[in-house]
């Protein structure tokens, strides 16, 4: 049977062990930068053989930081945030912070919730996706006074801190090159978008580059999918199997993109050659999947760090003032895309 760890294990007992002082094993645990890497090695060894856990609840209660820092996602079911995610979990990490992490499911109700219980924890900051936020979270990040930052998307005017892509500009991008490469015949399948600021300013920046262009999308041509391949696949097919079909596909992110690119190959469809289609994001796997996805890349793994750093300056006080970062997006064209076959040389 395992014994349980006994009560006069605490930092006096870590600090006699590893031969230093408890000023030093404190400062290791708060701010292990400024503790040298070979002292912090004999307080890890002898946290390991004492079984000595610190006492977060009661440092709480004492007014200190719990070391935590709080992460709302929409969604911990497929690769959207995976990159983003562990990039930002690396960089408080290294700070001496602990991740907690909560989705609601891309329900703003639920995300309230989550964000009363992450702070019920005591977390010490707060991150979210994106600026889409129902007025009672707002309003509870205020009432609080709790360091709080925006991920992923990039808005000049947000409440809070943000650092993030321009999506407007990204689905701008992702139309423009679909344009460039003699298309003009589009289907779009986009996620629903009332509560998902990111798939609306893409919709928006895709429509508007389509509208200058003179590109009318028609009705049948464009069609809402959640980030679900099965459920893109069947979104693509609705749209491939009209007898009239477009000669190209703009995809909301990537996960949309692999289903229909998969429901075009299902149809017996050559992509490109029969069809062109589009992603954005650039998800791990996005460039090694056959044919290799032509996609608009938000750079998520500097978003993700940029992201974590800005926090810990915030929580530490280093520096309190709202910051708005936009990170720049680039086109990634593979093998998803092609020139229409179907613009002759006087481009008719």
């Amino acid at each position: 049977m395992v014994k349980k760890q006994n009560d006069t294990v605490d930092i006096v007992a870590v600090a006699k062990a590893a031969g230093v002082s408890i000023s030093t094993v404190s400062r290791s645990y708060n701010h292990p930068g400024l503790v040298k890497a070979p002292t912090r090695k004999k307080i890890e060894k002898a946290v390991q053989k004492l079984g000595y856990i610190r006492n977060r609840a009661a440092q709480v209660m004492h007014g200190r930081r719990s070391g935590t820092i709080g992460l709302i996602v929409p969604t911990i079911d497929h690769a959207i945030f995976a990159e983003v995610t562990q990039a930002f979990s690396d960089e408080i990490d290294e700070a001496g912070f602990t991740i907690l992490i909560a989705s609601h499911g891309f329900d703003l109700e639920r995300e309230y919730l989550r964000l009363r219980k992450l702070l019920e924890h005591r977390v010490d900051g707060i991150a979210l996706i994106g600026l889409d936020h129902s007025e009672a979270t707002y309003q509870l990040l205020q009432q609080q006074g709790i360091p709080a930052i925006a991920i992923w998307n990039y808005d000049s005017t947000s409440k809070i801190s943000c650092i993030g892509a321009d999506n407007f500009e990204a689905g701008r991008m992702a139309a423009e090159h679909l344009l460039s490469l003699g298309h003009r015949e589009i289907g779009l399948i986009f996620p629903e978008t009332s509560e998902n600021d990111r798939a609306r300013n893409r919709l928006m920046g895709a429509l508007s580059k389509l509208k200058r262009a003179s590109v009318k999308v028609p009705e049948g041509w464009q069609i809402k999918s959640p980030y679900r391949i099965g459920m893109a696949k069947d979104a693509c097919k609705t749209i491939l199997e009209k007898p009239i079909r477009p000669t190209a596909l703009l995809c909301g992110n990537d996960i949309i993109a692999q289903g229909a690119v998969y429901g075009a190959l299902q149809m017996n469809l050559s992509v490109p050659q029969d069809i062109s289609i589009m992603g954005i994001g650039d998800f791990k796997g996005s460039g090694e999947m056959e044919p290799a996805l032509s996609t608009i890349r938000i750079p998520a793994k500097s978003i993700g760090h940029l992201a974590g750093k800005r926090i810990v300056e915030e929580v530490t006080g280093e520096d309190n003032q709202v910051v708005r970062q936009r990170c720049e997006l680039r086109l990634m064209a593979r093998s998803t895309t092609i020139a229409n076959s179907s613009v002759n040389s006087d481009g008719c």
